[in-house]
């Protein structure tokens, strides 16, 4: 089954996938010789399925693993649209940066929208996931919840599982199945509070609240700090806070200091002048060499 989705005139389907890491992650899969993003989908009481999307001139190109109903259709639509950011409106970023030599490129390559996951949730889960340890190690707790909890596809793959499904789960699992190591208890909570219902992490998304109190929420969740914050926010839609975390900085004193360190204060003059969107020209700035 294939679908088209109308895409942005500034919008970049490599540059987004390829924003960062979350492309690496299961339920995604990327093959880069076709530039084709794999998704499972959670389709609710019905089996989820895989969406495979290419980007092509003015439109998004989506297959399906297969025959999906009209409710169905919809909801990968919906999240096709959520994960590639398609309805993010960063015109007043581009026009932010346009005049800037050093920025432009943001602007004229379709730049600065990141990938996401289709829940806050899953988001939320994978960012504690980042945290104090090395992207391999990232990569096999990741792929230790969905390989073991997930729901599987009619083409073999499996889903992010549901707060609901990690809830009953022992601290035990996450311990030895998934290696989350000092992160266990952190997730089986925040998997608790959600499926109790005592957390609604996904109105963070439409929320009103200024963006200190809602990082005052988010921290309130235990593991994610200050660095799990603001990465969160971004996939948010909110870019006032840096995320520094020892390869932001690096790559700052390499690329914008001549190698020398710096201290944080130095590393957010730099980005002040783009305000709100100070988090996201950074990430733009120390990302460009990607693609």
């Amino acid at each position: 089954m294939e679908l088209k989705i109308s895409t942005p005139r500034t919008f970049s389907f490599r540059r987004t996938v390829a924003s960062h890491g979350w492309y690496q992650l299961l339920p995604f899969a990327l093959n880069t010789e076709k530039w084709e993003l794999t998704r499972v989908i959670d389709l609710g009481a019905k089996p989820p399925a895989t969406i495979f999307m290419t980007g092509r001139k003015n439109h998004l190109r989506v297959n399906t693993s297969r025959l999906l109903n009209k409710t169905e259709t919809a909801i990968a639509l919906r999240d096709a649209r959520h994960i590639l950011r398609l309805d993010d409106d960063l015109e007043i970023f581009y026009s932010a940066t346009a005049n800037d030599p050093e920025f432009s490129w943001i602007g004229e390559q379709g730049a600065g929208r990141l990938l996401r996951s289709p829940t806050v949730f899953e988001d939320l889960v994978k960012m504690i996931c980042t945290t104090n340890c090395s992207w391999a190690l990232t990569l096999k707790m990741v792929t230790g919840l969905v390989e073991n909890l997930g729901r599987e596809t009619n083409d073999g793959r499996k889903s992010f599982p549901g707060a609901e499904t990690m809830a009953s789960m022992p601290i035990k699992f996450f311990v030895e199945e998934v290696r989350a190591g000092y992160r266990a208890p952190y997730l089986k909570e925040l998997a608790d509070r959600v499926a109790s219902g005592e957390l609604n992490v996904e109105e963070w998304l439409t929320t009103d609240l200024p963006t200190p109190d809602l990082v005052k929420r988010i921290k309130g969740v235990k593991g994610v700090g200050d660095y799990a914050a603001e990465n969160l926010l971004k996939l948010l839609g909110r870019y006032d806070g840096l995320a520094l975390d020892s390869w932001t900085r690096a790559k700052f004193f390499q690329i914008r200091n001549n190698g020398r360190k710096a201290n944080d204060k130095k590393i957010a003059r730099y980005y002040s002048r783009f305000n709100e969107w100070r988090g996201l020209a950074l990430w733009c700035d120390v990302t460009r060499d990607w693609l």
